[in-house]
């Protein structure tokens, strides 16, 4: 018998036919915790069992780990999972000074704090977008340790094309405002309508556009302030020197990479197509497996959901050690 999930309900999936395939992913049991990393609190879900092989999962800009809550379920029968919340995103307490080398080394305390090590097989990295730029530098970090990364649709540019994407009013990942507090909304659907995807594109499963919506958003009830504001704190778009150094770098730095990676993207993403594979084979990258999702585009797992899922397992299941 399926038992409804706490994640779904009437605020944002009301009277909505949910597929059969989402209503019994999100019905398996999972564990829902915190640990403490690093002076913070970060919170995490956890999929499978414990002593199989582990996968540990991050997202992008501004977003949660229930983008991979959906997902990670048809993973769960062969391994151990857990989806976290960057710092000062979703449900994970900002840390001070919170850099990309700090939320690299974060990522690597987490595999350690949640015993991701211990096993005879070591913990692979999936991250999408952003979050796949802290396990690329995690990676540089402490790569020997990792069993491998797969990264899903990080924008990768030629020099070229990277300044026209910015001439065009494009900005780096997570642009915004750091000394700006979250507005606060009267209600939640003059929040939901503020929602929107970075880079924006039409979602081919808007169901999974209004879940990820509701749970990027709070309630506020604290005696002088009612309404509904964003989870993420505005401090996550503080940016140093040094991070838009590696950023820039990342082309090169993937293709350098001396461990194992996989590149999985939307077909029809505007931060990584064709061309972009193309580039990193040009510099050295030509043994990274580079597979793309049909009809999907950045925010993959949004619009090719099961897609994304077979990819996964095709890459996973030739990593056996």
């Amino acid at each position: 018998m399926t038992t409804a999930s706490p994640d779904i309900v009437d605020i944002w999936a009301g009277d909505q036919d949910l597929p059969a395939w989402f209503v019994e992913a999100m019905a398996l049991p999972r564990e829902e915790a915190f640990v403490e990393v690093n002076g913070h609190k970060v919170h995490y879900f956890r999929w499978g069992t414990r002593g199989k092989p582990p996968l540990l999962m991050t997202h992008g800009f501004l977003a949660h780990a229930r983008c991979f809550a959906f997902i990670a379920p048809f993973l769960a029968g062969d391994y151990d999972i857990i989806a976290y919340d960057l710092a000062g995103m979703g449900e994970s307490e900002m840390s001070a000074d919170c850099d990309g080398d700090k939320r690299a080394s974060d990522m690597v305390a987490i595999a350690e704090a949640l015993d991701l090590f211990s096993g005879a097989v070591k913990p692979k990295i999936i991250a999408h977008s952003f979050g796949s730029g802290v396990a690329l530098t995690a990676m540089e970090m402490a790569g020997e340790r990792f069993g491998g990364l797969i990264i899903c649709d990080l924008m990768v540019m030629r020099p070229e094309r990277l300044a026209a994407h910015f001439e065009n009013g494009g900005g780096p990942p997570g642009s915004g405002r750091s000394d700006r507090p979250n507005k606060l909304y009267p209600d939640y659907p003059s929040a939901r309508e503020r929602f929107v995807l970075a880079p924006p594109q039409p979602v081919q499963q808007p169901f999974l556009m209004e879940y990820m919506a509701y749970h990027s958003l709070r309630r506020v009830d604290d005696g002088e302030q009612q309404g509904w504001s964003w989870k993420f704190d505005p401090m996550v778009f503080h940016r140093n020197e040094n991070d838009m150094a590696k950023w820039a770098q990342t082309p090169q730095r993937i293709a350098d990479l001396p461990h194992r990676l996989a590149i999985v993207y939307g077909e029809k993403s505007k931060l990584f197509d064709g061309d972009s594979a193309a580039y990193l084979r040009e510099l050295g990258g030509g043994h990274i497996p580079m597979i793309a999702v049909p009809d999907a585009e950045h925010h993959l797992m949004l619009d090719q959901p099961l897609a994304l899922v077979t990819a996964l397992r095709a890459v996973l299941a030739l990593w056996t050690d």
